[in-house]
């Protein structure tokens, strides 16, 4: 099965932001996005255990078990598992993430991507999600950015554990796809080279962007398309830089990707395009990708995103960025 046939449109929506990622919402203002984003025909929502340890996924759960289950396509993930006991959210060790959700709950996360573990965190999830099933389970993580050294014991773990599990559950049609969710494209590379299990699609946060896609663009994209296995893009404003935001990978900007971006707002506004809909735009030209899913924490937010997806981005301006040497030569560009 293709990704693309089951995913109701080329924008979902991605729930990161709801975990409390870099500012405590309140779950007015939470409920109100996910509301907006249902009234502006959204109907691919992504969450995680990981997004404030279960808070994006409660918050999610609010909102749509108000709506009919056959009418949206529902994807969260598994290698983390939410226990009760407390922890300090701001001492956590994330990696290359650190700080990321310490507005988030307090309880307690294990990494653990093993076949039991799989199976706990899909059941916790649906209580959470307040829903009888998943479409989509992403196996979240397993690389460089969060494991450092260890992740290829980490991915072992998983193509052991979680990988075959979900291989079962989709073959029983218990869920309808799974794939990798991670923010590097060697575990995805390293997926596409195994001879079974064989996921359905990827969940690639942030290295499908106008600020980062010549390594995808290498090989993980071309073997991706040559196998079938769709591209979901995570990020596709590189956590916020491209939409007026100040962060990079999670992190203030350096000041290298804030003078590249200058550069791009430069050429969109002499050619009357808006910065999101480039970047949207963008990320969704490959034949390799299927959709976008950027986060949103407020409605106006996401009146944009629906926005910039059918605006009108002139040939020029995609000239100009390929004459400026700010995307890659061999970049598909928007028809």
């Amino acid at each position: 099965m293709s990704i693309k046939d089951l995913l109701p449109g080329r924008l979902g929506f991605g729930t990161a932001p709801l975990g409390n990622m870099f500012r405590a919402i309140p779950d007015e203002e939470a409920a109100a996005t996910v509301q907006a984003a249902w009234d502006h025909g959204i109907r691919y929502f992504d969450t995680a255990p990981f997004y404030g340890a279960g808070l994006s996924e409660i918050r999610l759960g609010e909102v749509l078990s108000g709506k009919p289950r056959d009418a949206y396509v529902l994807s969260t993930k598994v290698g983390r598992v939410v226990l009760d006991e407390a922890e300090d959210p701001a001492a956590r060790d994330l990696g290359e993430k650190g700080g990321l959700f310490e507005h988030g709950r307090p309880n307690k996360m294990v990494n653990d991507y093993s076949a039991d573990a799989t199976l706990r965190s899909v059941e916790d999830s649906l209580v959470r999600l307040r829903t009888d099933r998943l479409d989509i389970v992403w196996v979240h993580d397993v690389a460089q950015d969060f494991y450092g050294d260890e992740w290829l014991a980490r991915y072992e773990s998983a193509r052991t554990g979680a990988f075959r599990v979900l291989d079962r559950l989709r073959d029983e049609g218990v869920i309808k796809g799974w794939g990798l969710g991670v923010n590097r494209v060697e575990p995805l590379e390293l997926t596409l080279d195994l001879d079974e299990p064989r996921p359905d699609a990827f969940l690639l946060a942030g290295r499908y962007t106008l600020l980062d896609h010549e390594r995808a663009l290498q090989r993980l994209l071309p073997a991706a398309a040559a196998q079938n296995v769709d591209i979901v893009v995570g990020g596709p404003y590189s956590s916020g830089i491209l939409a007026g935001g100040t962060h990079f990978e999670y992190q203030q900007a350096p000041a290298e990707i804030v003078a590249k971006v200058e550069r791009i707002k430069a050429l969109a506004a002499r050619h009357g395009v808006g910065i999101k809909a480039a970047a949207l735009q963008f990320s969704l030209a490959h034949p390799a990708t299927a959709a976008a899913i950027p986060g949103a924490t407020r409605p106006s937010r996401v009146a944009e995103d629906v926005a910039a997806l059918t605006e009108t981005v002139p040939a020029a301006f995609w000239a100009a960025l390929r004459e400026e040497g700010l995307i890659a030569g061999n970049a598909p560009l928007p028809a």
